[in-house]
């Protein structure tokens, strides 16, 4: 095994487990409802939400700045009859600077929006360079104090900046629980530091686009492929390695050998990693979600994760010392 084997360390074992509050812990996946009131509408975005919850998934994420605020609305609306069955989580405006009045500005009208009084995990969405980070979580730590929020977490964030919100989060007598940084098959940066960063505090990782912006889905291997990284520059320039490419050409096949789909791999792989909470699964409709929902039930075993594993470059490590790879 290239990252698994051996590599739990007792703190990891003390991670942060998120519950509902009625105490159930968090599914395995996450459902990011980016296209909410976006790419997906009102009809979409529900039909999404009940196939998550027919699956057992009751962890979702959304963001102050995601479809203008539709986001936060439509999952408010959709998990009003159950609140307590299911974990929400929000991410503060990053358009503005991080202080502690703007977090918490932002805070209560993301709260507004969804009609909840409790918000149970509130991140920080990027660092704020031009912010004291213990200004920004002493607006965290007060919400949780308040009972307003029940876990803090950061995004975006990286391995130098997770350690100086630990250490800020202390101070204030708080922890950070969660960190969502970007982690797939063909984007490993935060094997480095930035995971056994979070496994050495007890911070939970949640990670965004296991998927790679569809990337791993190895419809780009077609002319006519349309979708993020076609139509959106940054997803563009984001995967515009050719090596990526071919490693998520190399998906359908394998995939088709394992009786599955390459989206379902691919989330799978990710989920499979032991310092990995809850990957963040999107779509647009029902129909695009299906094959990521099945990751829930794929049992990866050690040789096809090490298969898959092998079709991707690893990142050099910290010290750049190519020998200890």
């Amino acid at each position: 095994m290239i990252f698994i084997a051996g590599m739990i360390s007792a703190s990891l074992m003390g991670m942060t487990h998120l519950i509902t509050a009625n105490g159930a812990p968090a599914s395995k996946l996450c459902f990011g409802t980016m296209q909410f009131g976006g790419k997906a509408d009102i009809v979409a975005s529900q039909s999404m939400y009940e196939d998550c919850r027919t699956a057992g998934i009751n962890f979702f994420d959304t963001a102050y700045v995601y479809t203008g605020g539709q986001s936060e609305t439509m999952l408010g609306r959709f998990v009003q009859s159950e609140r307590d069955d299911v974990i929400v989580a929000t991410k503060a405006a990053y358009d503005k600077p991080a202080t502690k009045s703007n977090v918490l500005q932002s805070f209560e009208e993301s709260r507004e929006r969804m009609k909840i009084d409790t918000v149970d995990l509130m991140y920080l969405h990027r660092f704020d360079p031009d912010t004291p980070l213990s200004e920004s979580l002493e607006a965290l730590a007060e919400l949780r104090e308040d009972g307003l929020i029940r876990y803090i977490g950061i995004s975006n964030f990286a391995a130098w900046q997770v350690m100086k919100a630990a250490q800020a989060a202390r101070g204030l007598g708080a922890t950070i629980d969660v960190l969502q940084p970007m982690y797939n098959l063909v984007k490993r940066q935060a094997e480095v530091e930035i995971l056994p960063a979070c496994a050495d505090q007890g911070i939970a990782v949640v990670p965004y686009s296991p998927l790679g912006g569809g990337l791993l889905t190895g419809k780009y291997a077609r002319e006519d492929a349309s979708g993020r990284l076609a139509e959106d520059a940054r997803y563009n320039a984001r995967y515009d390695v050719a090596w990526m490419h071919e490693a998520a050409a190399a998906l359908p096949a394998i995939a088709a050998q394992n009786g599955t789909d390459a989206a379902t791999l691919a989330v799978a792989w990710v989920a499979k990693n032991p310092h990995i909470a809850a990957p963040i699964i999107s779509a647009r409709s029902s129909e695009q979600l299906a094959p990521s929902l099945a990751a829930l039930d794929f049992e990866m075993g050690d040789a096809l994760y090490d298969q898959l594993t092998a079709l991707s470059q690893a990142p050099s490590p910290a010290t750049d010392r190519l020998e200890e790879v």
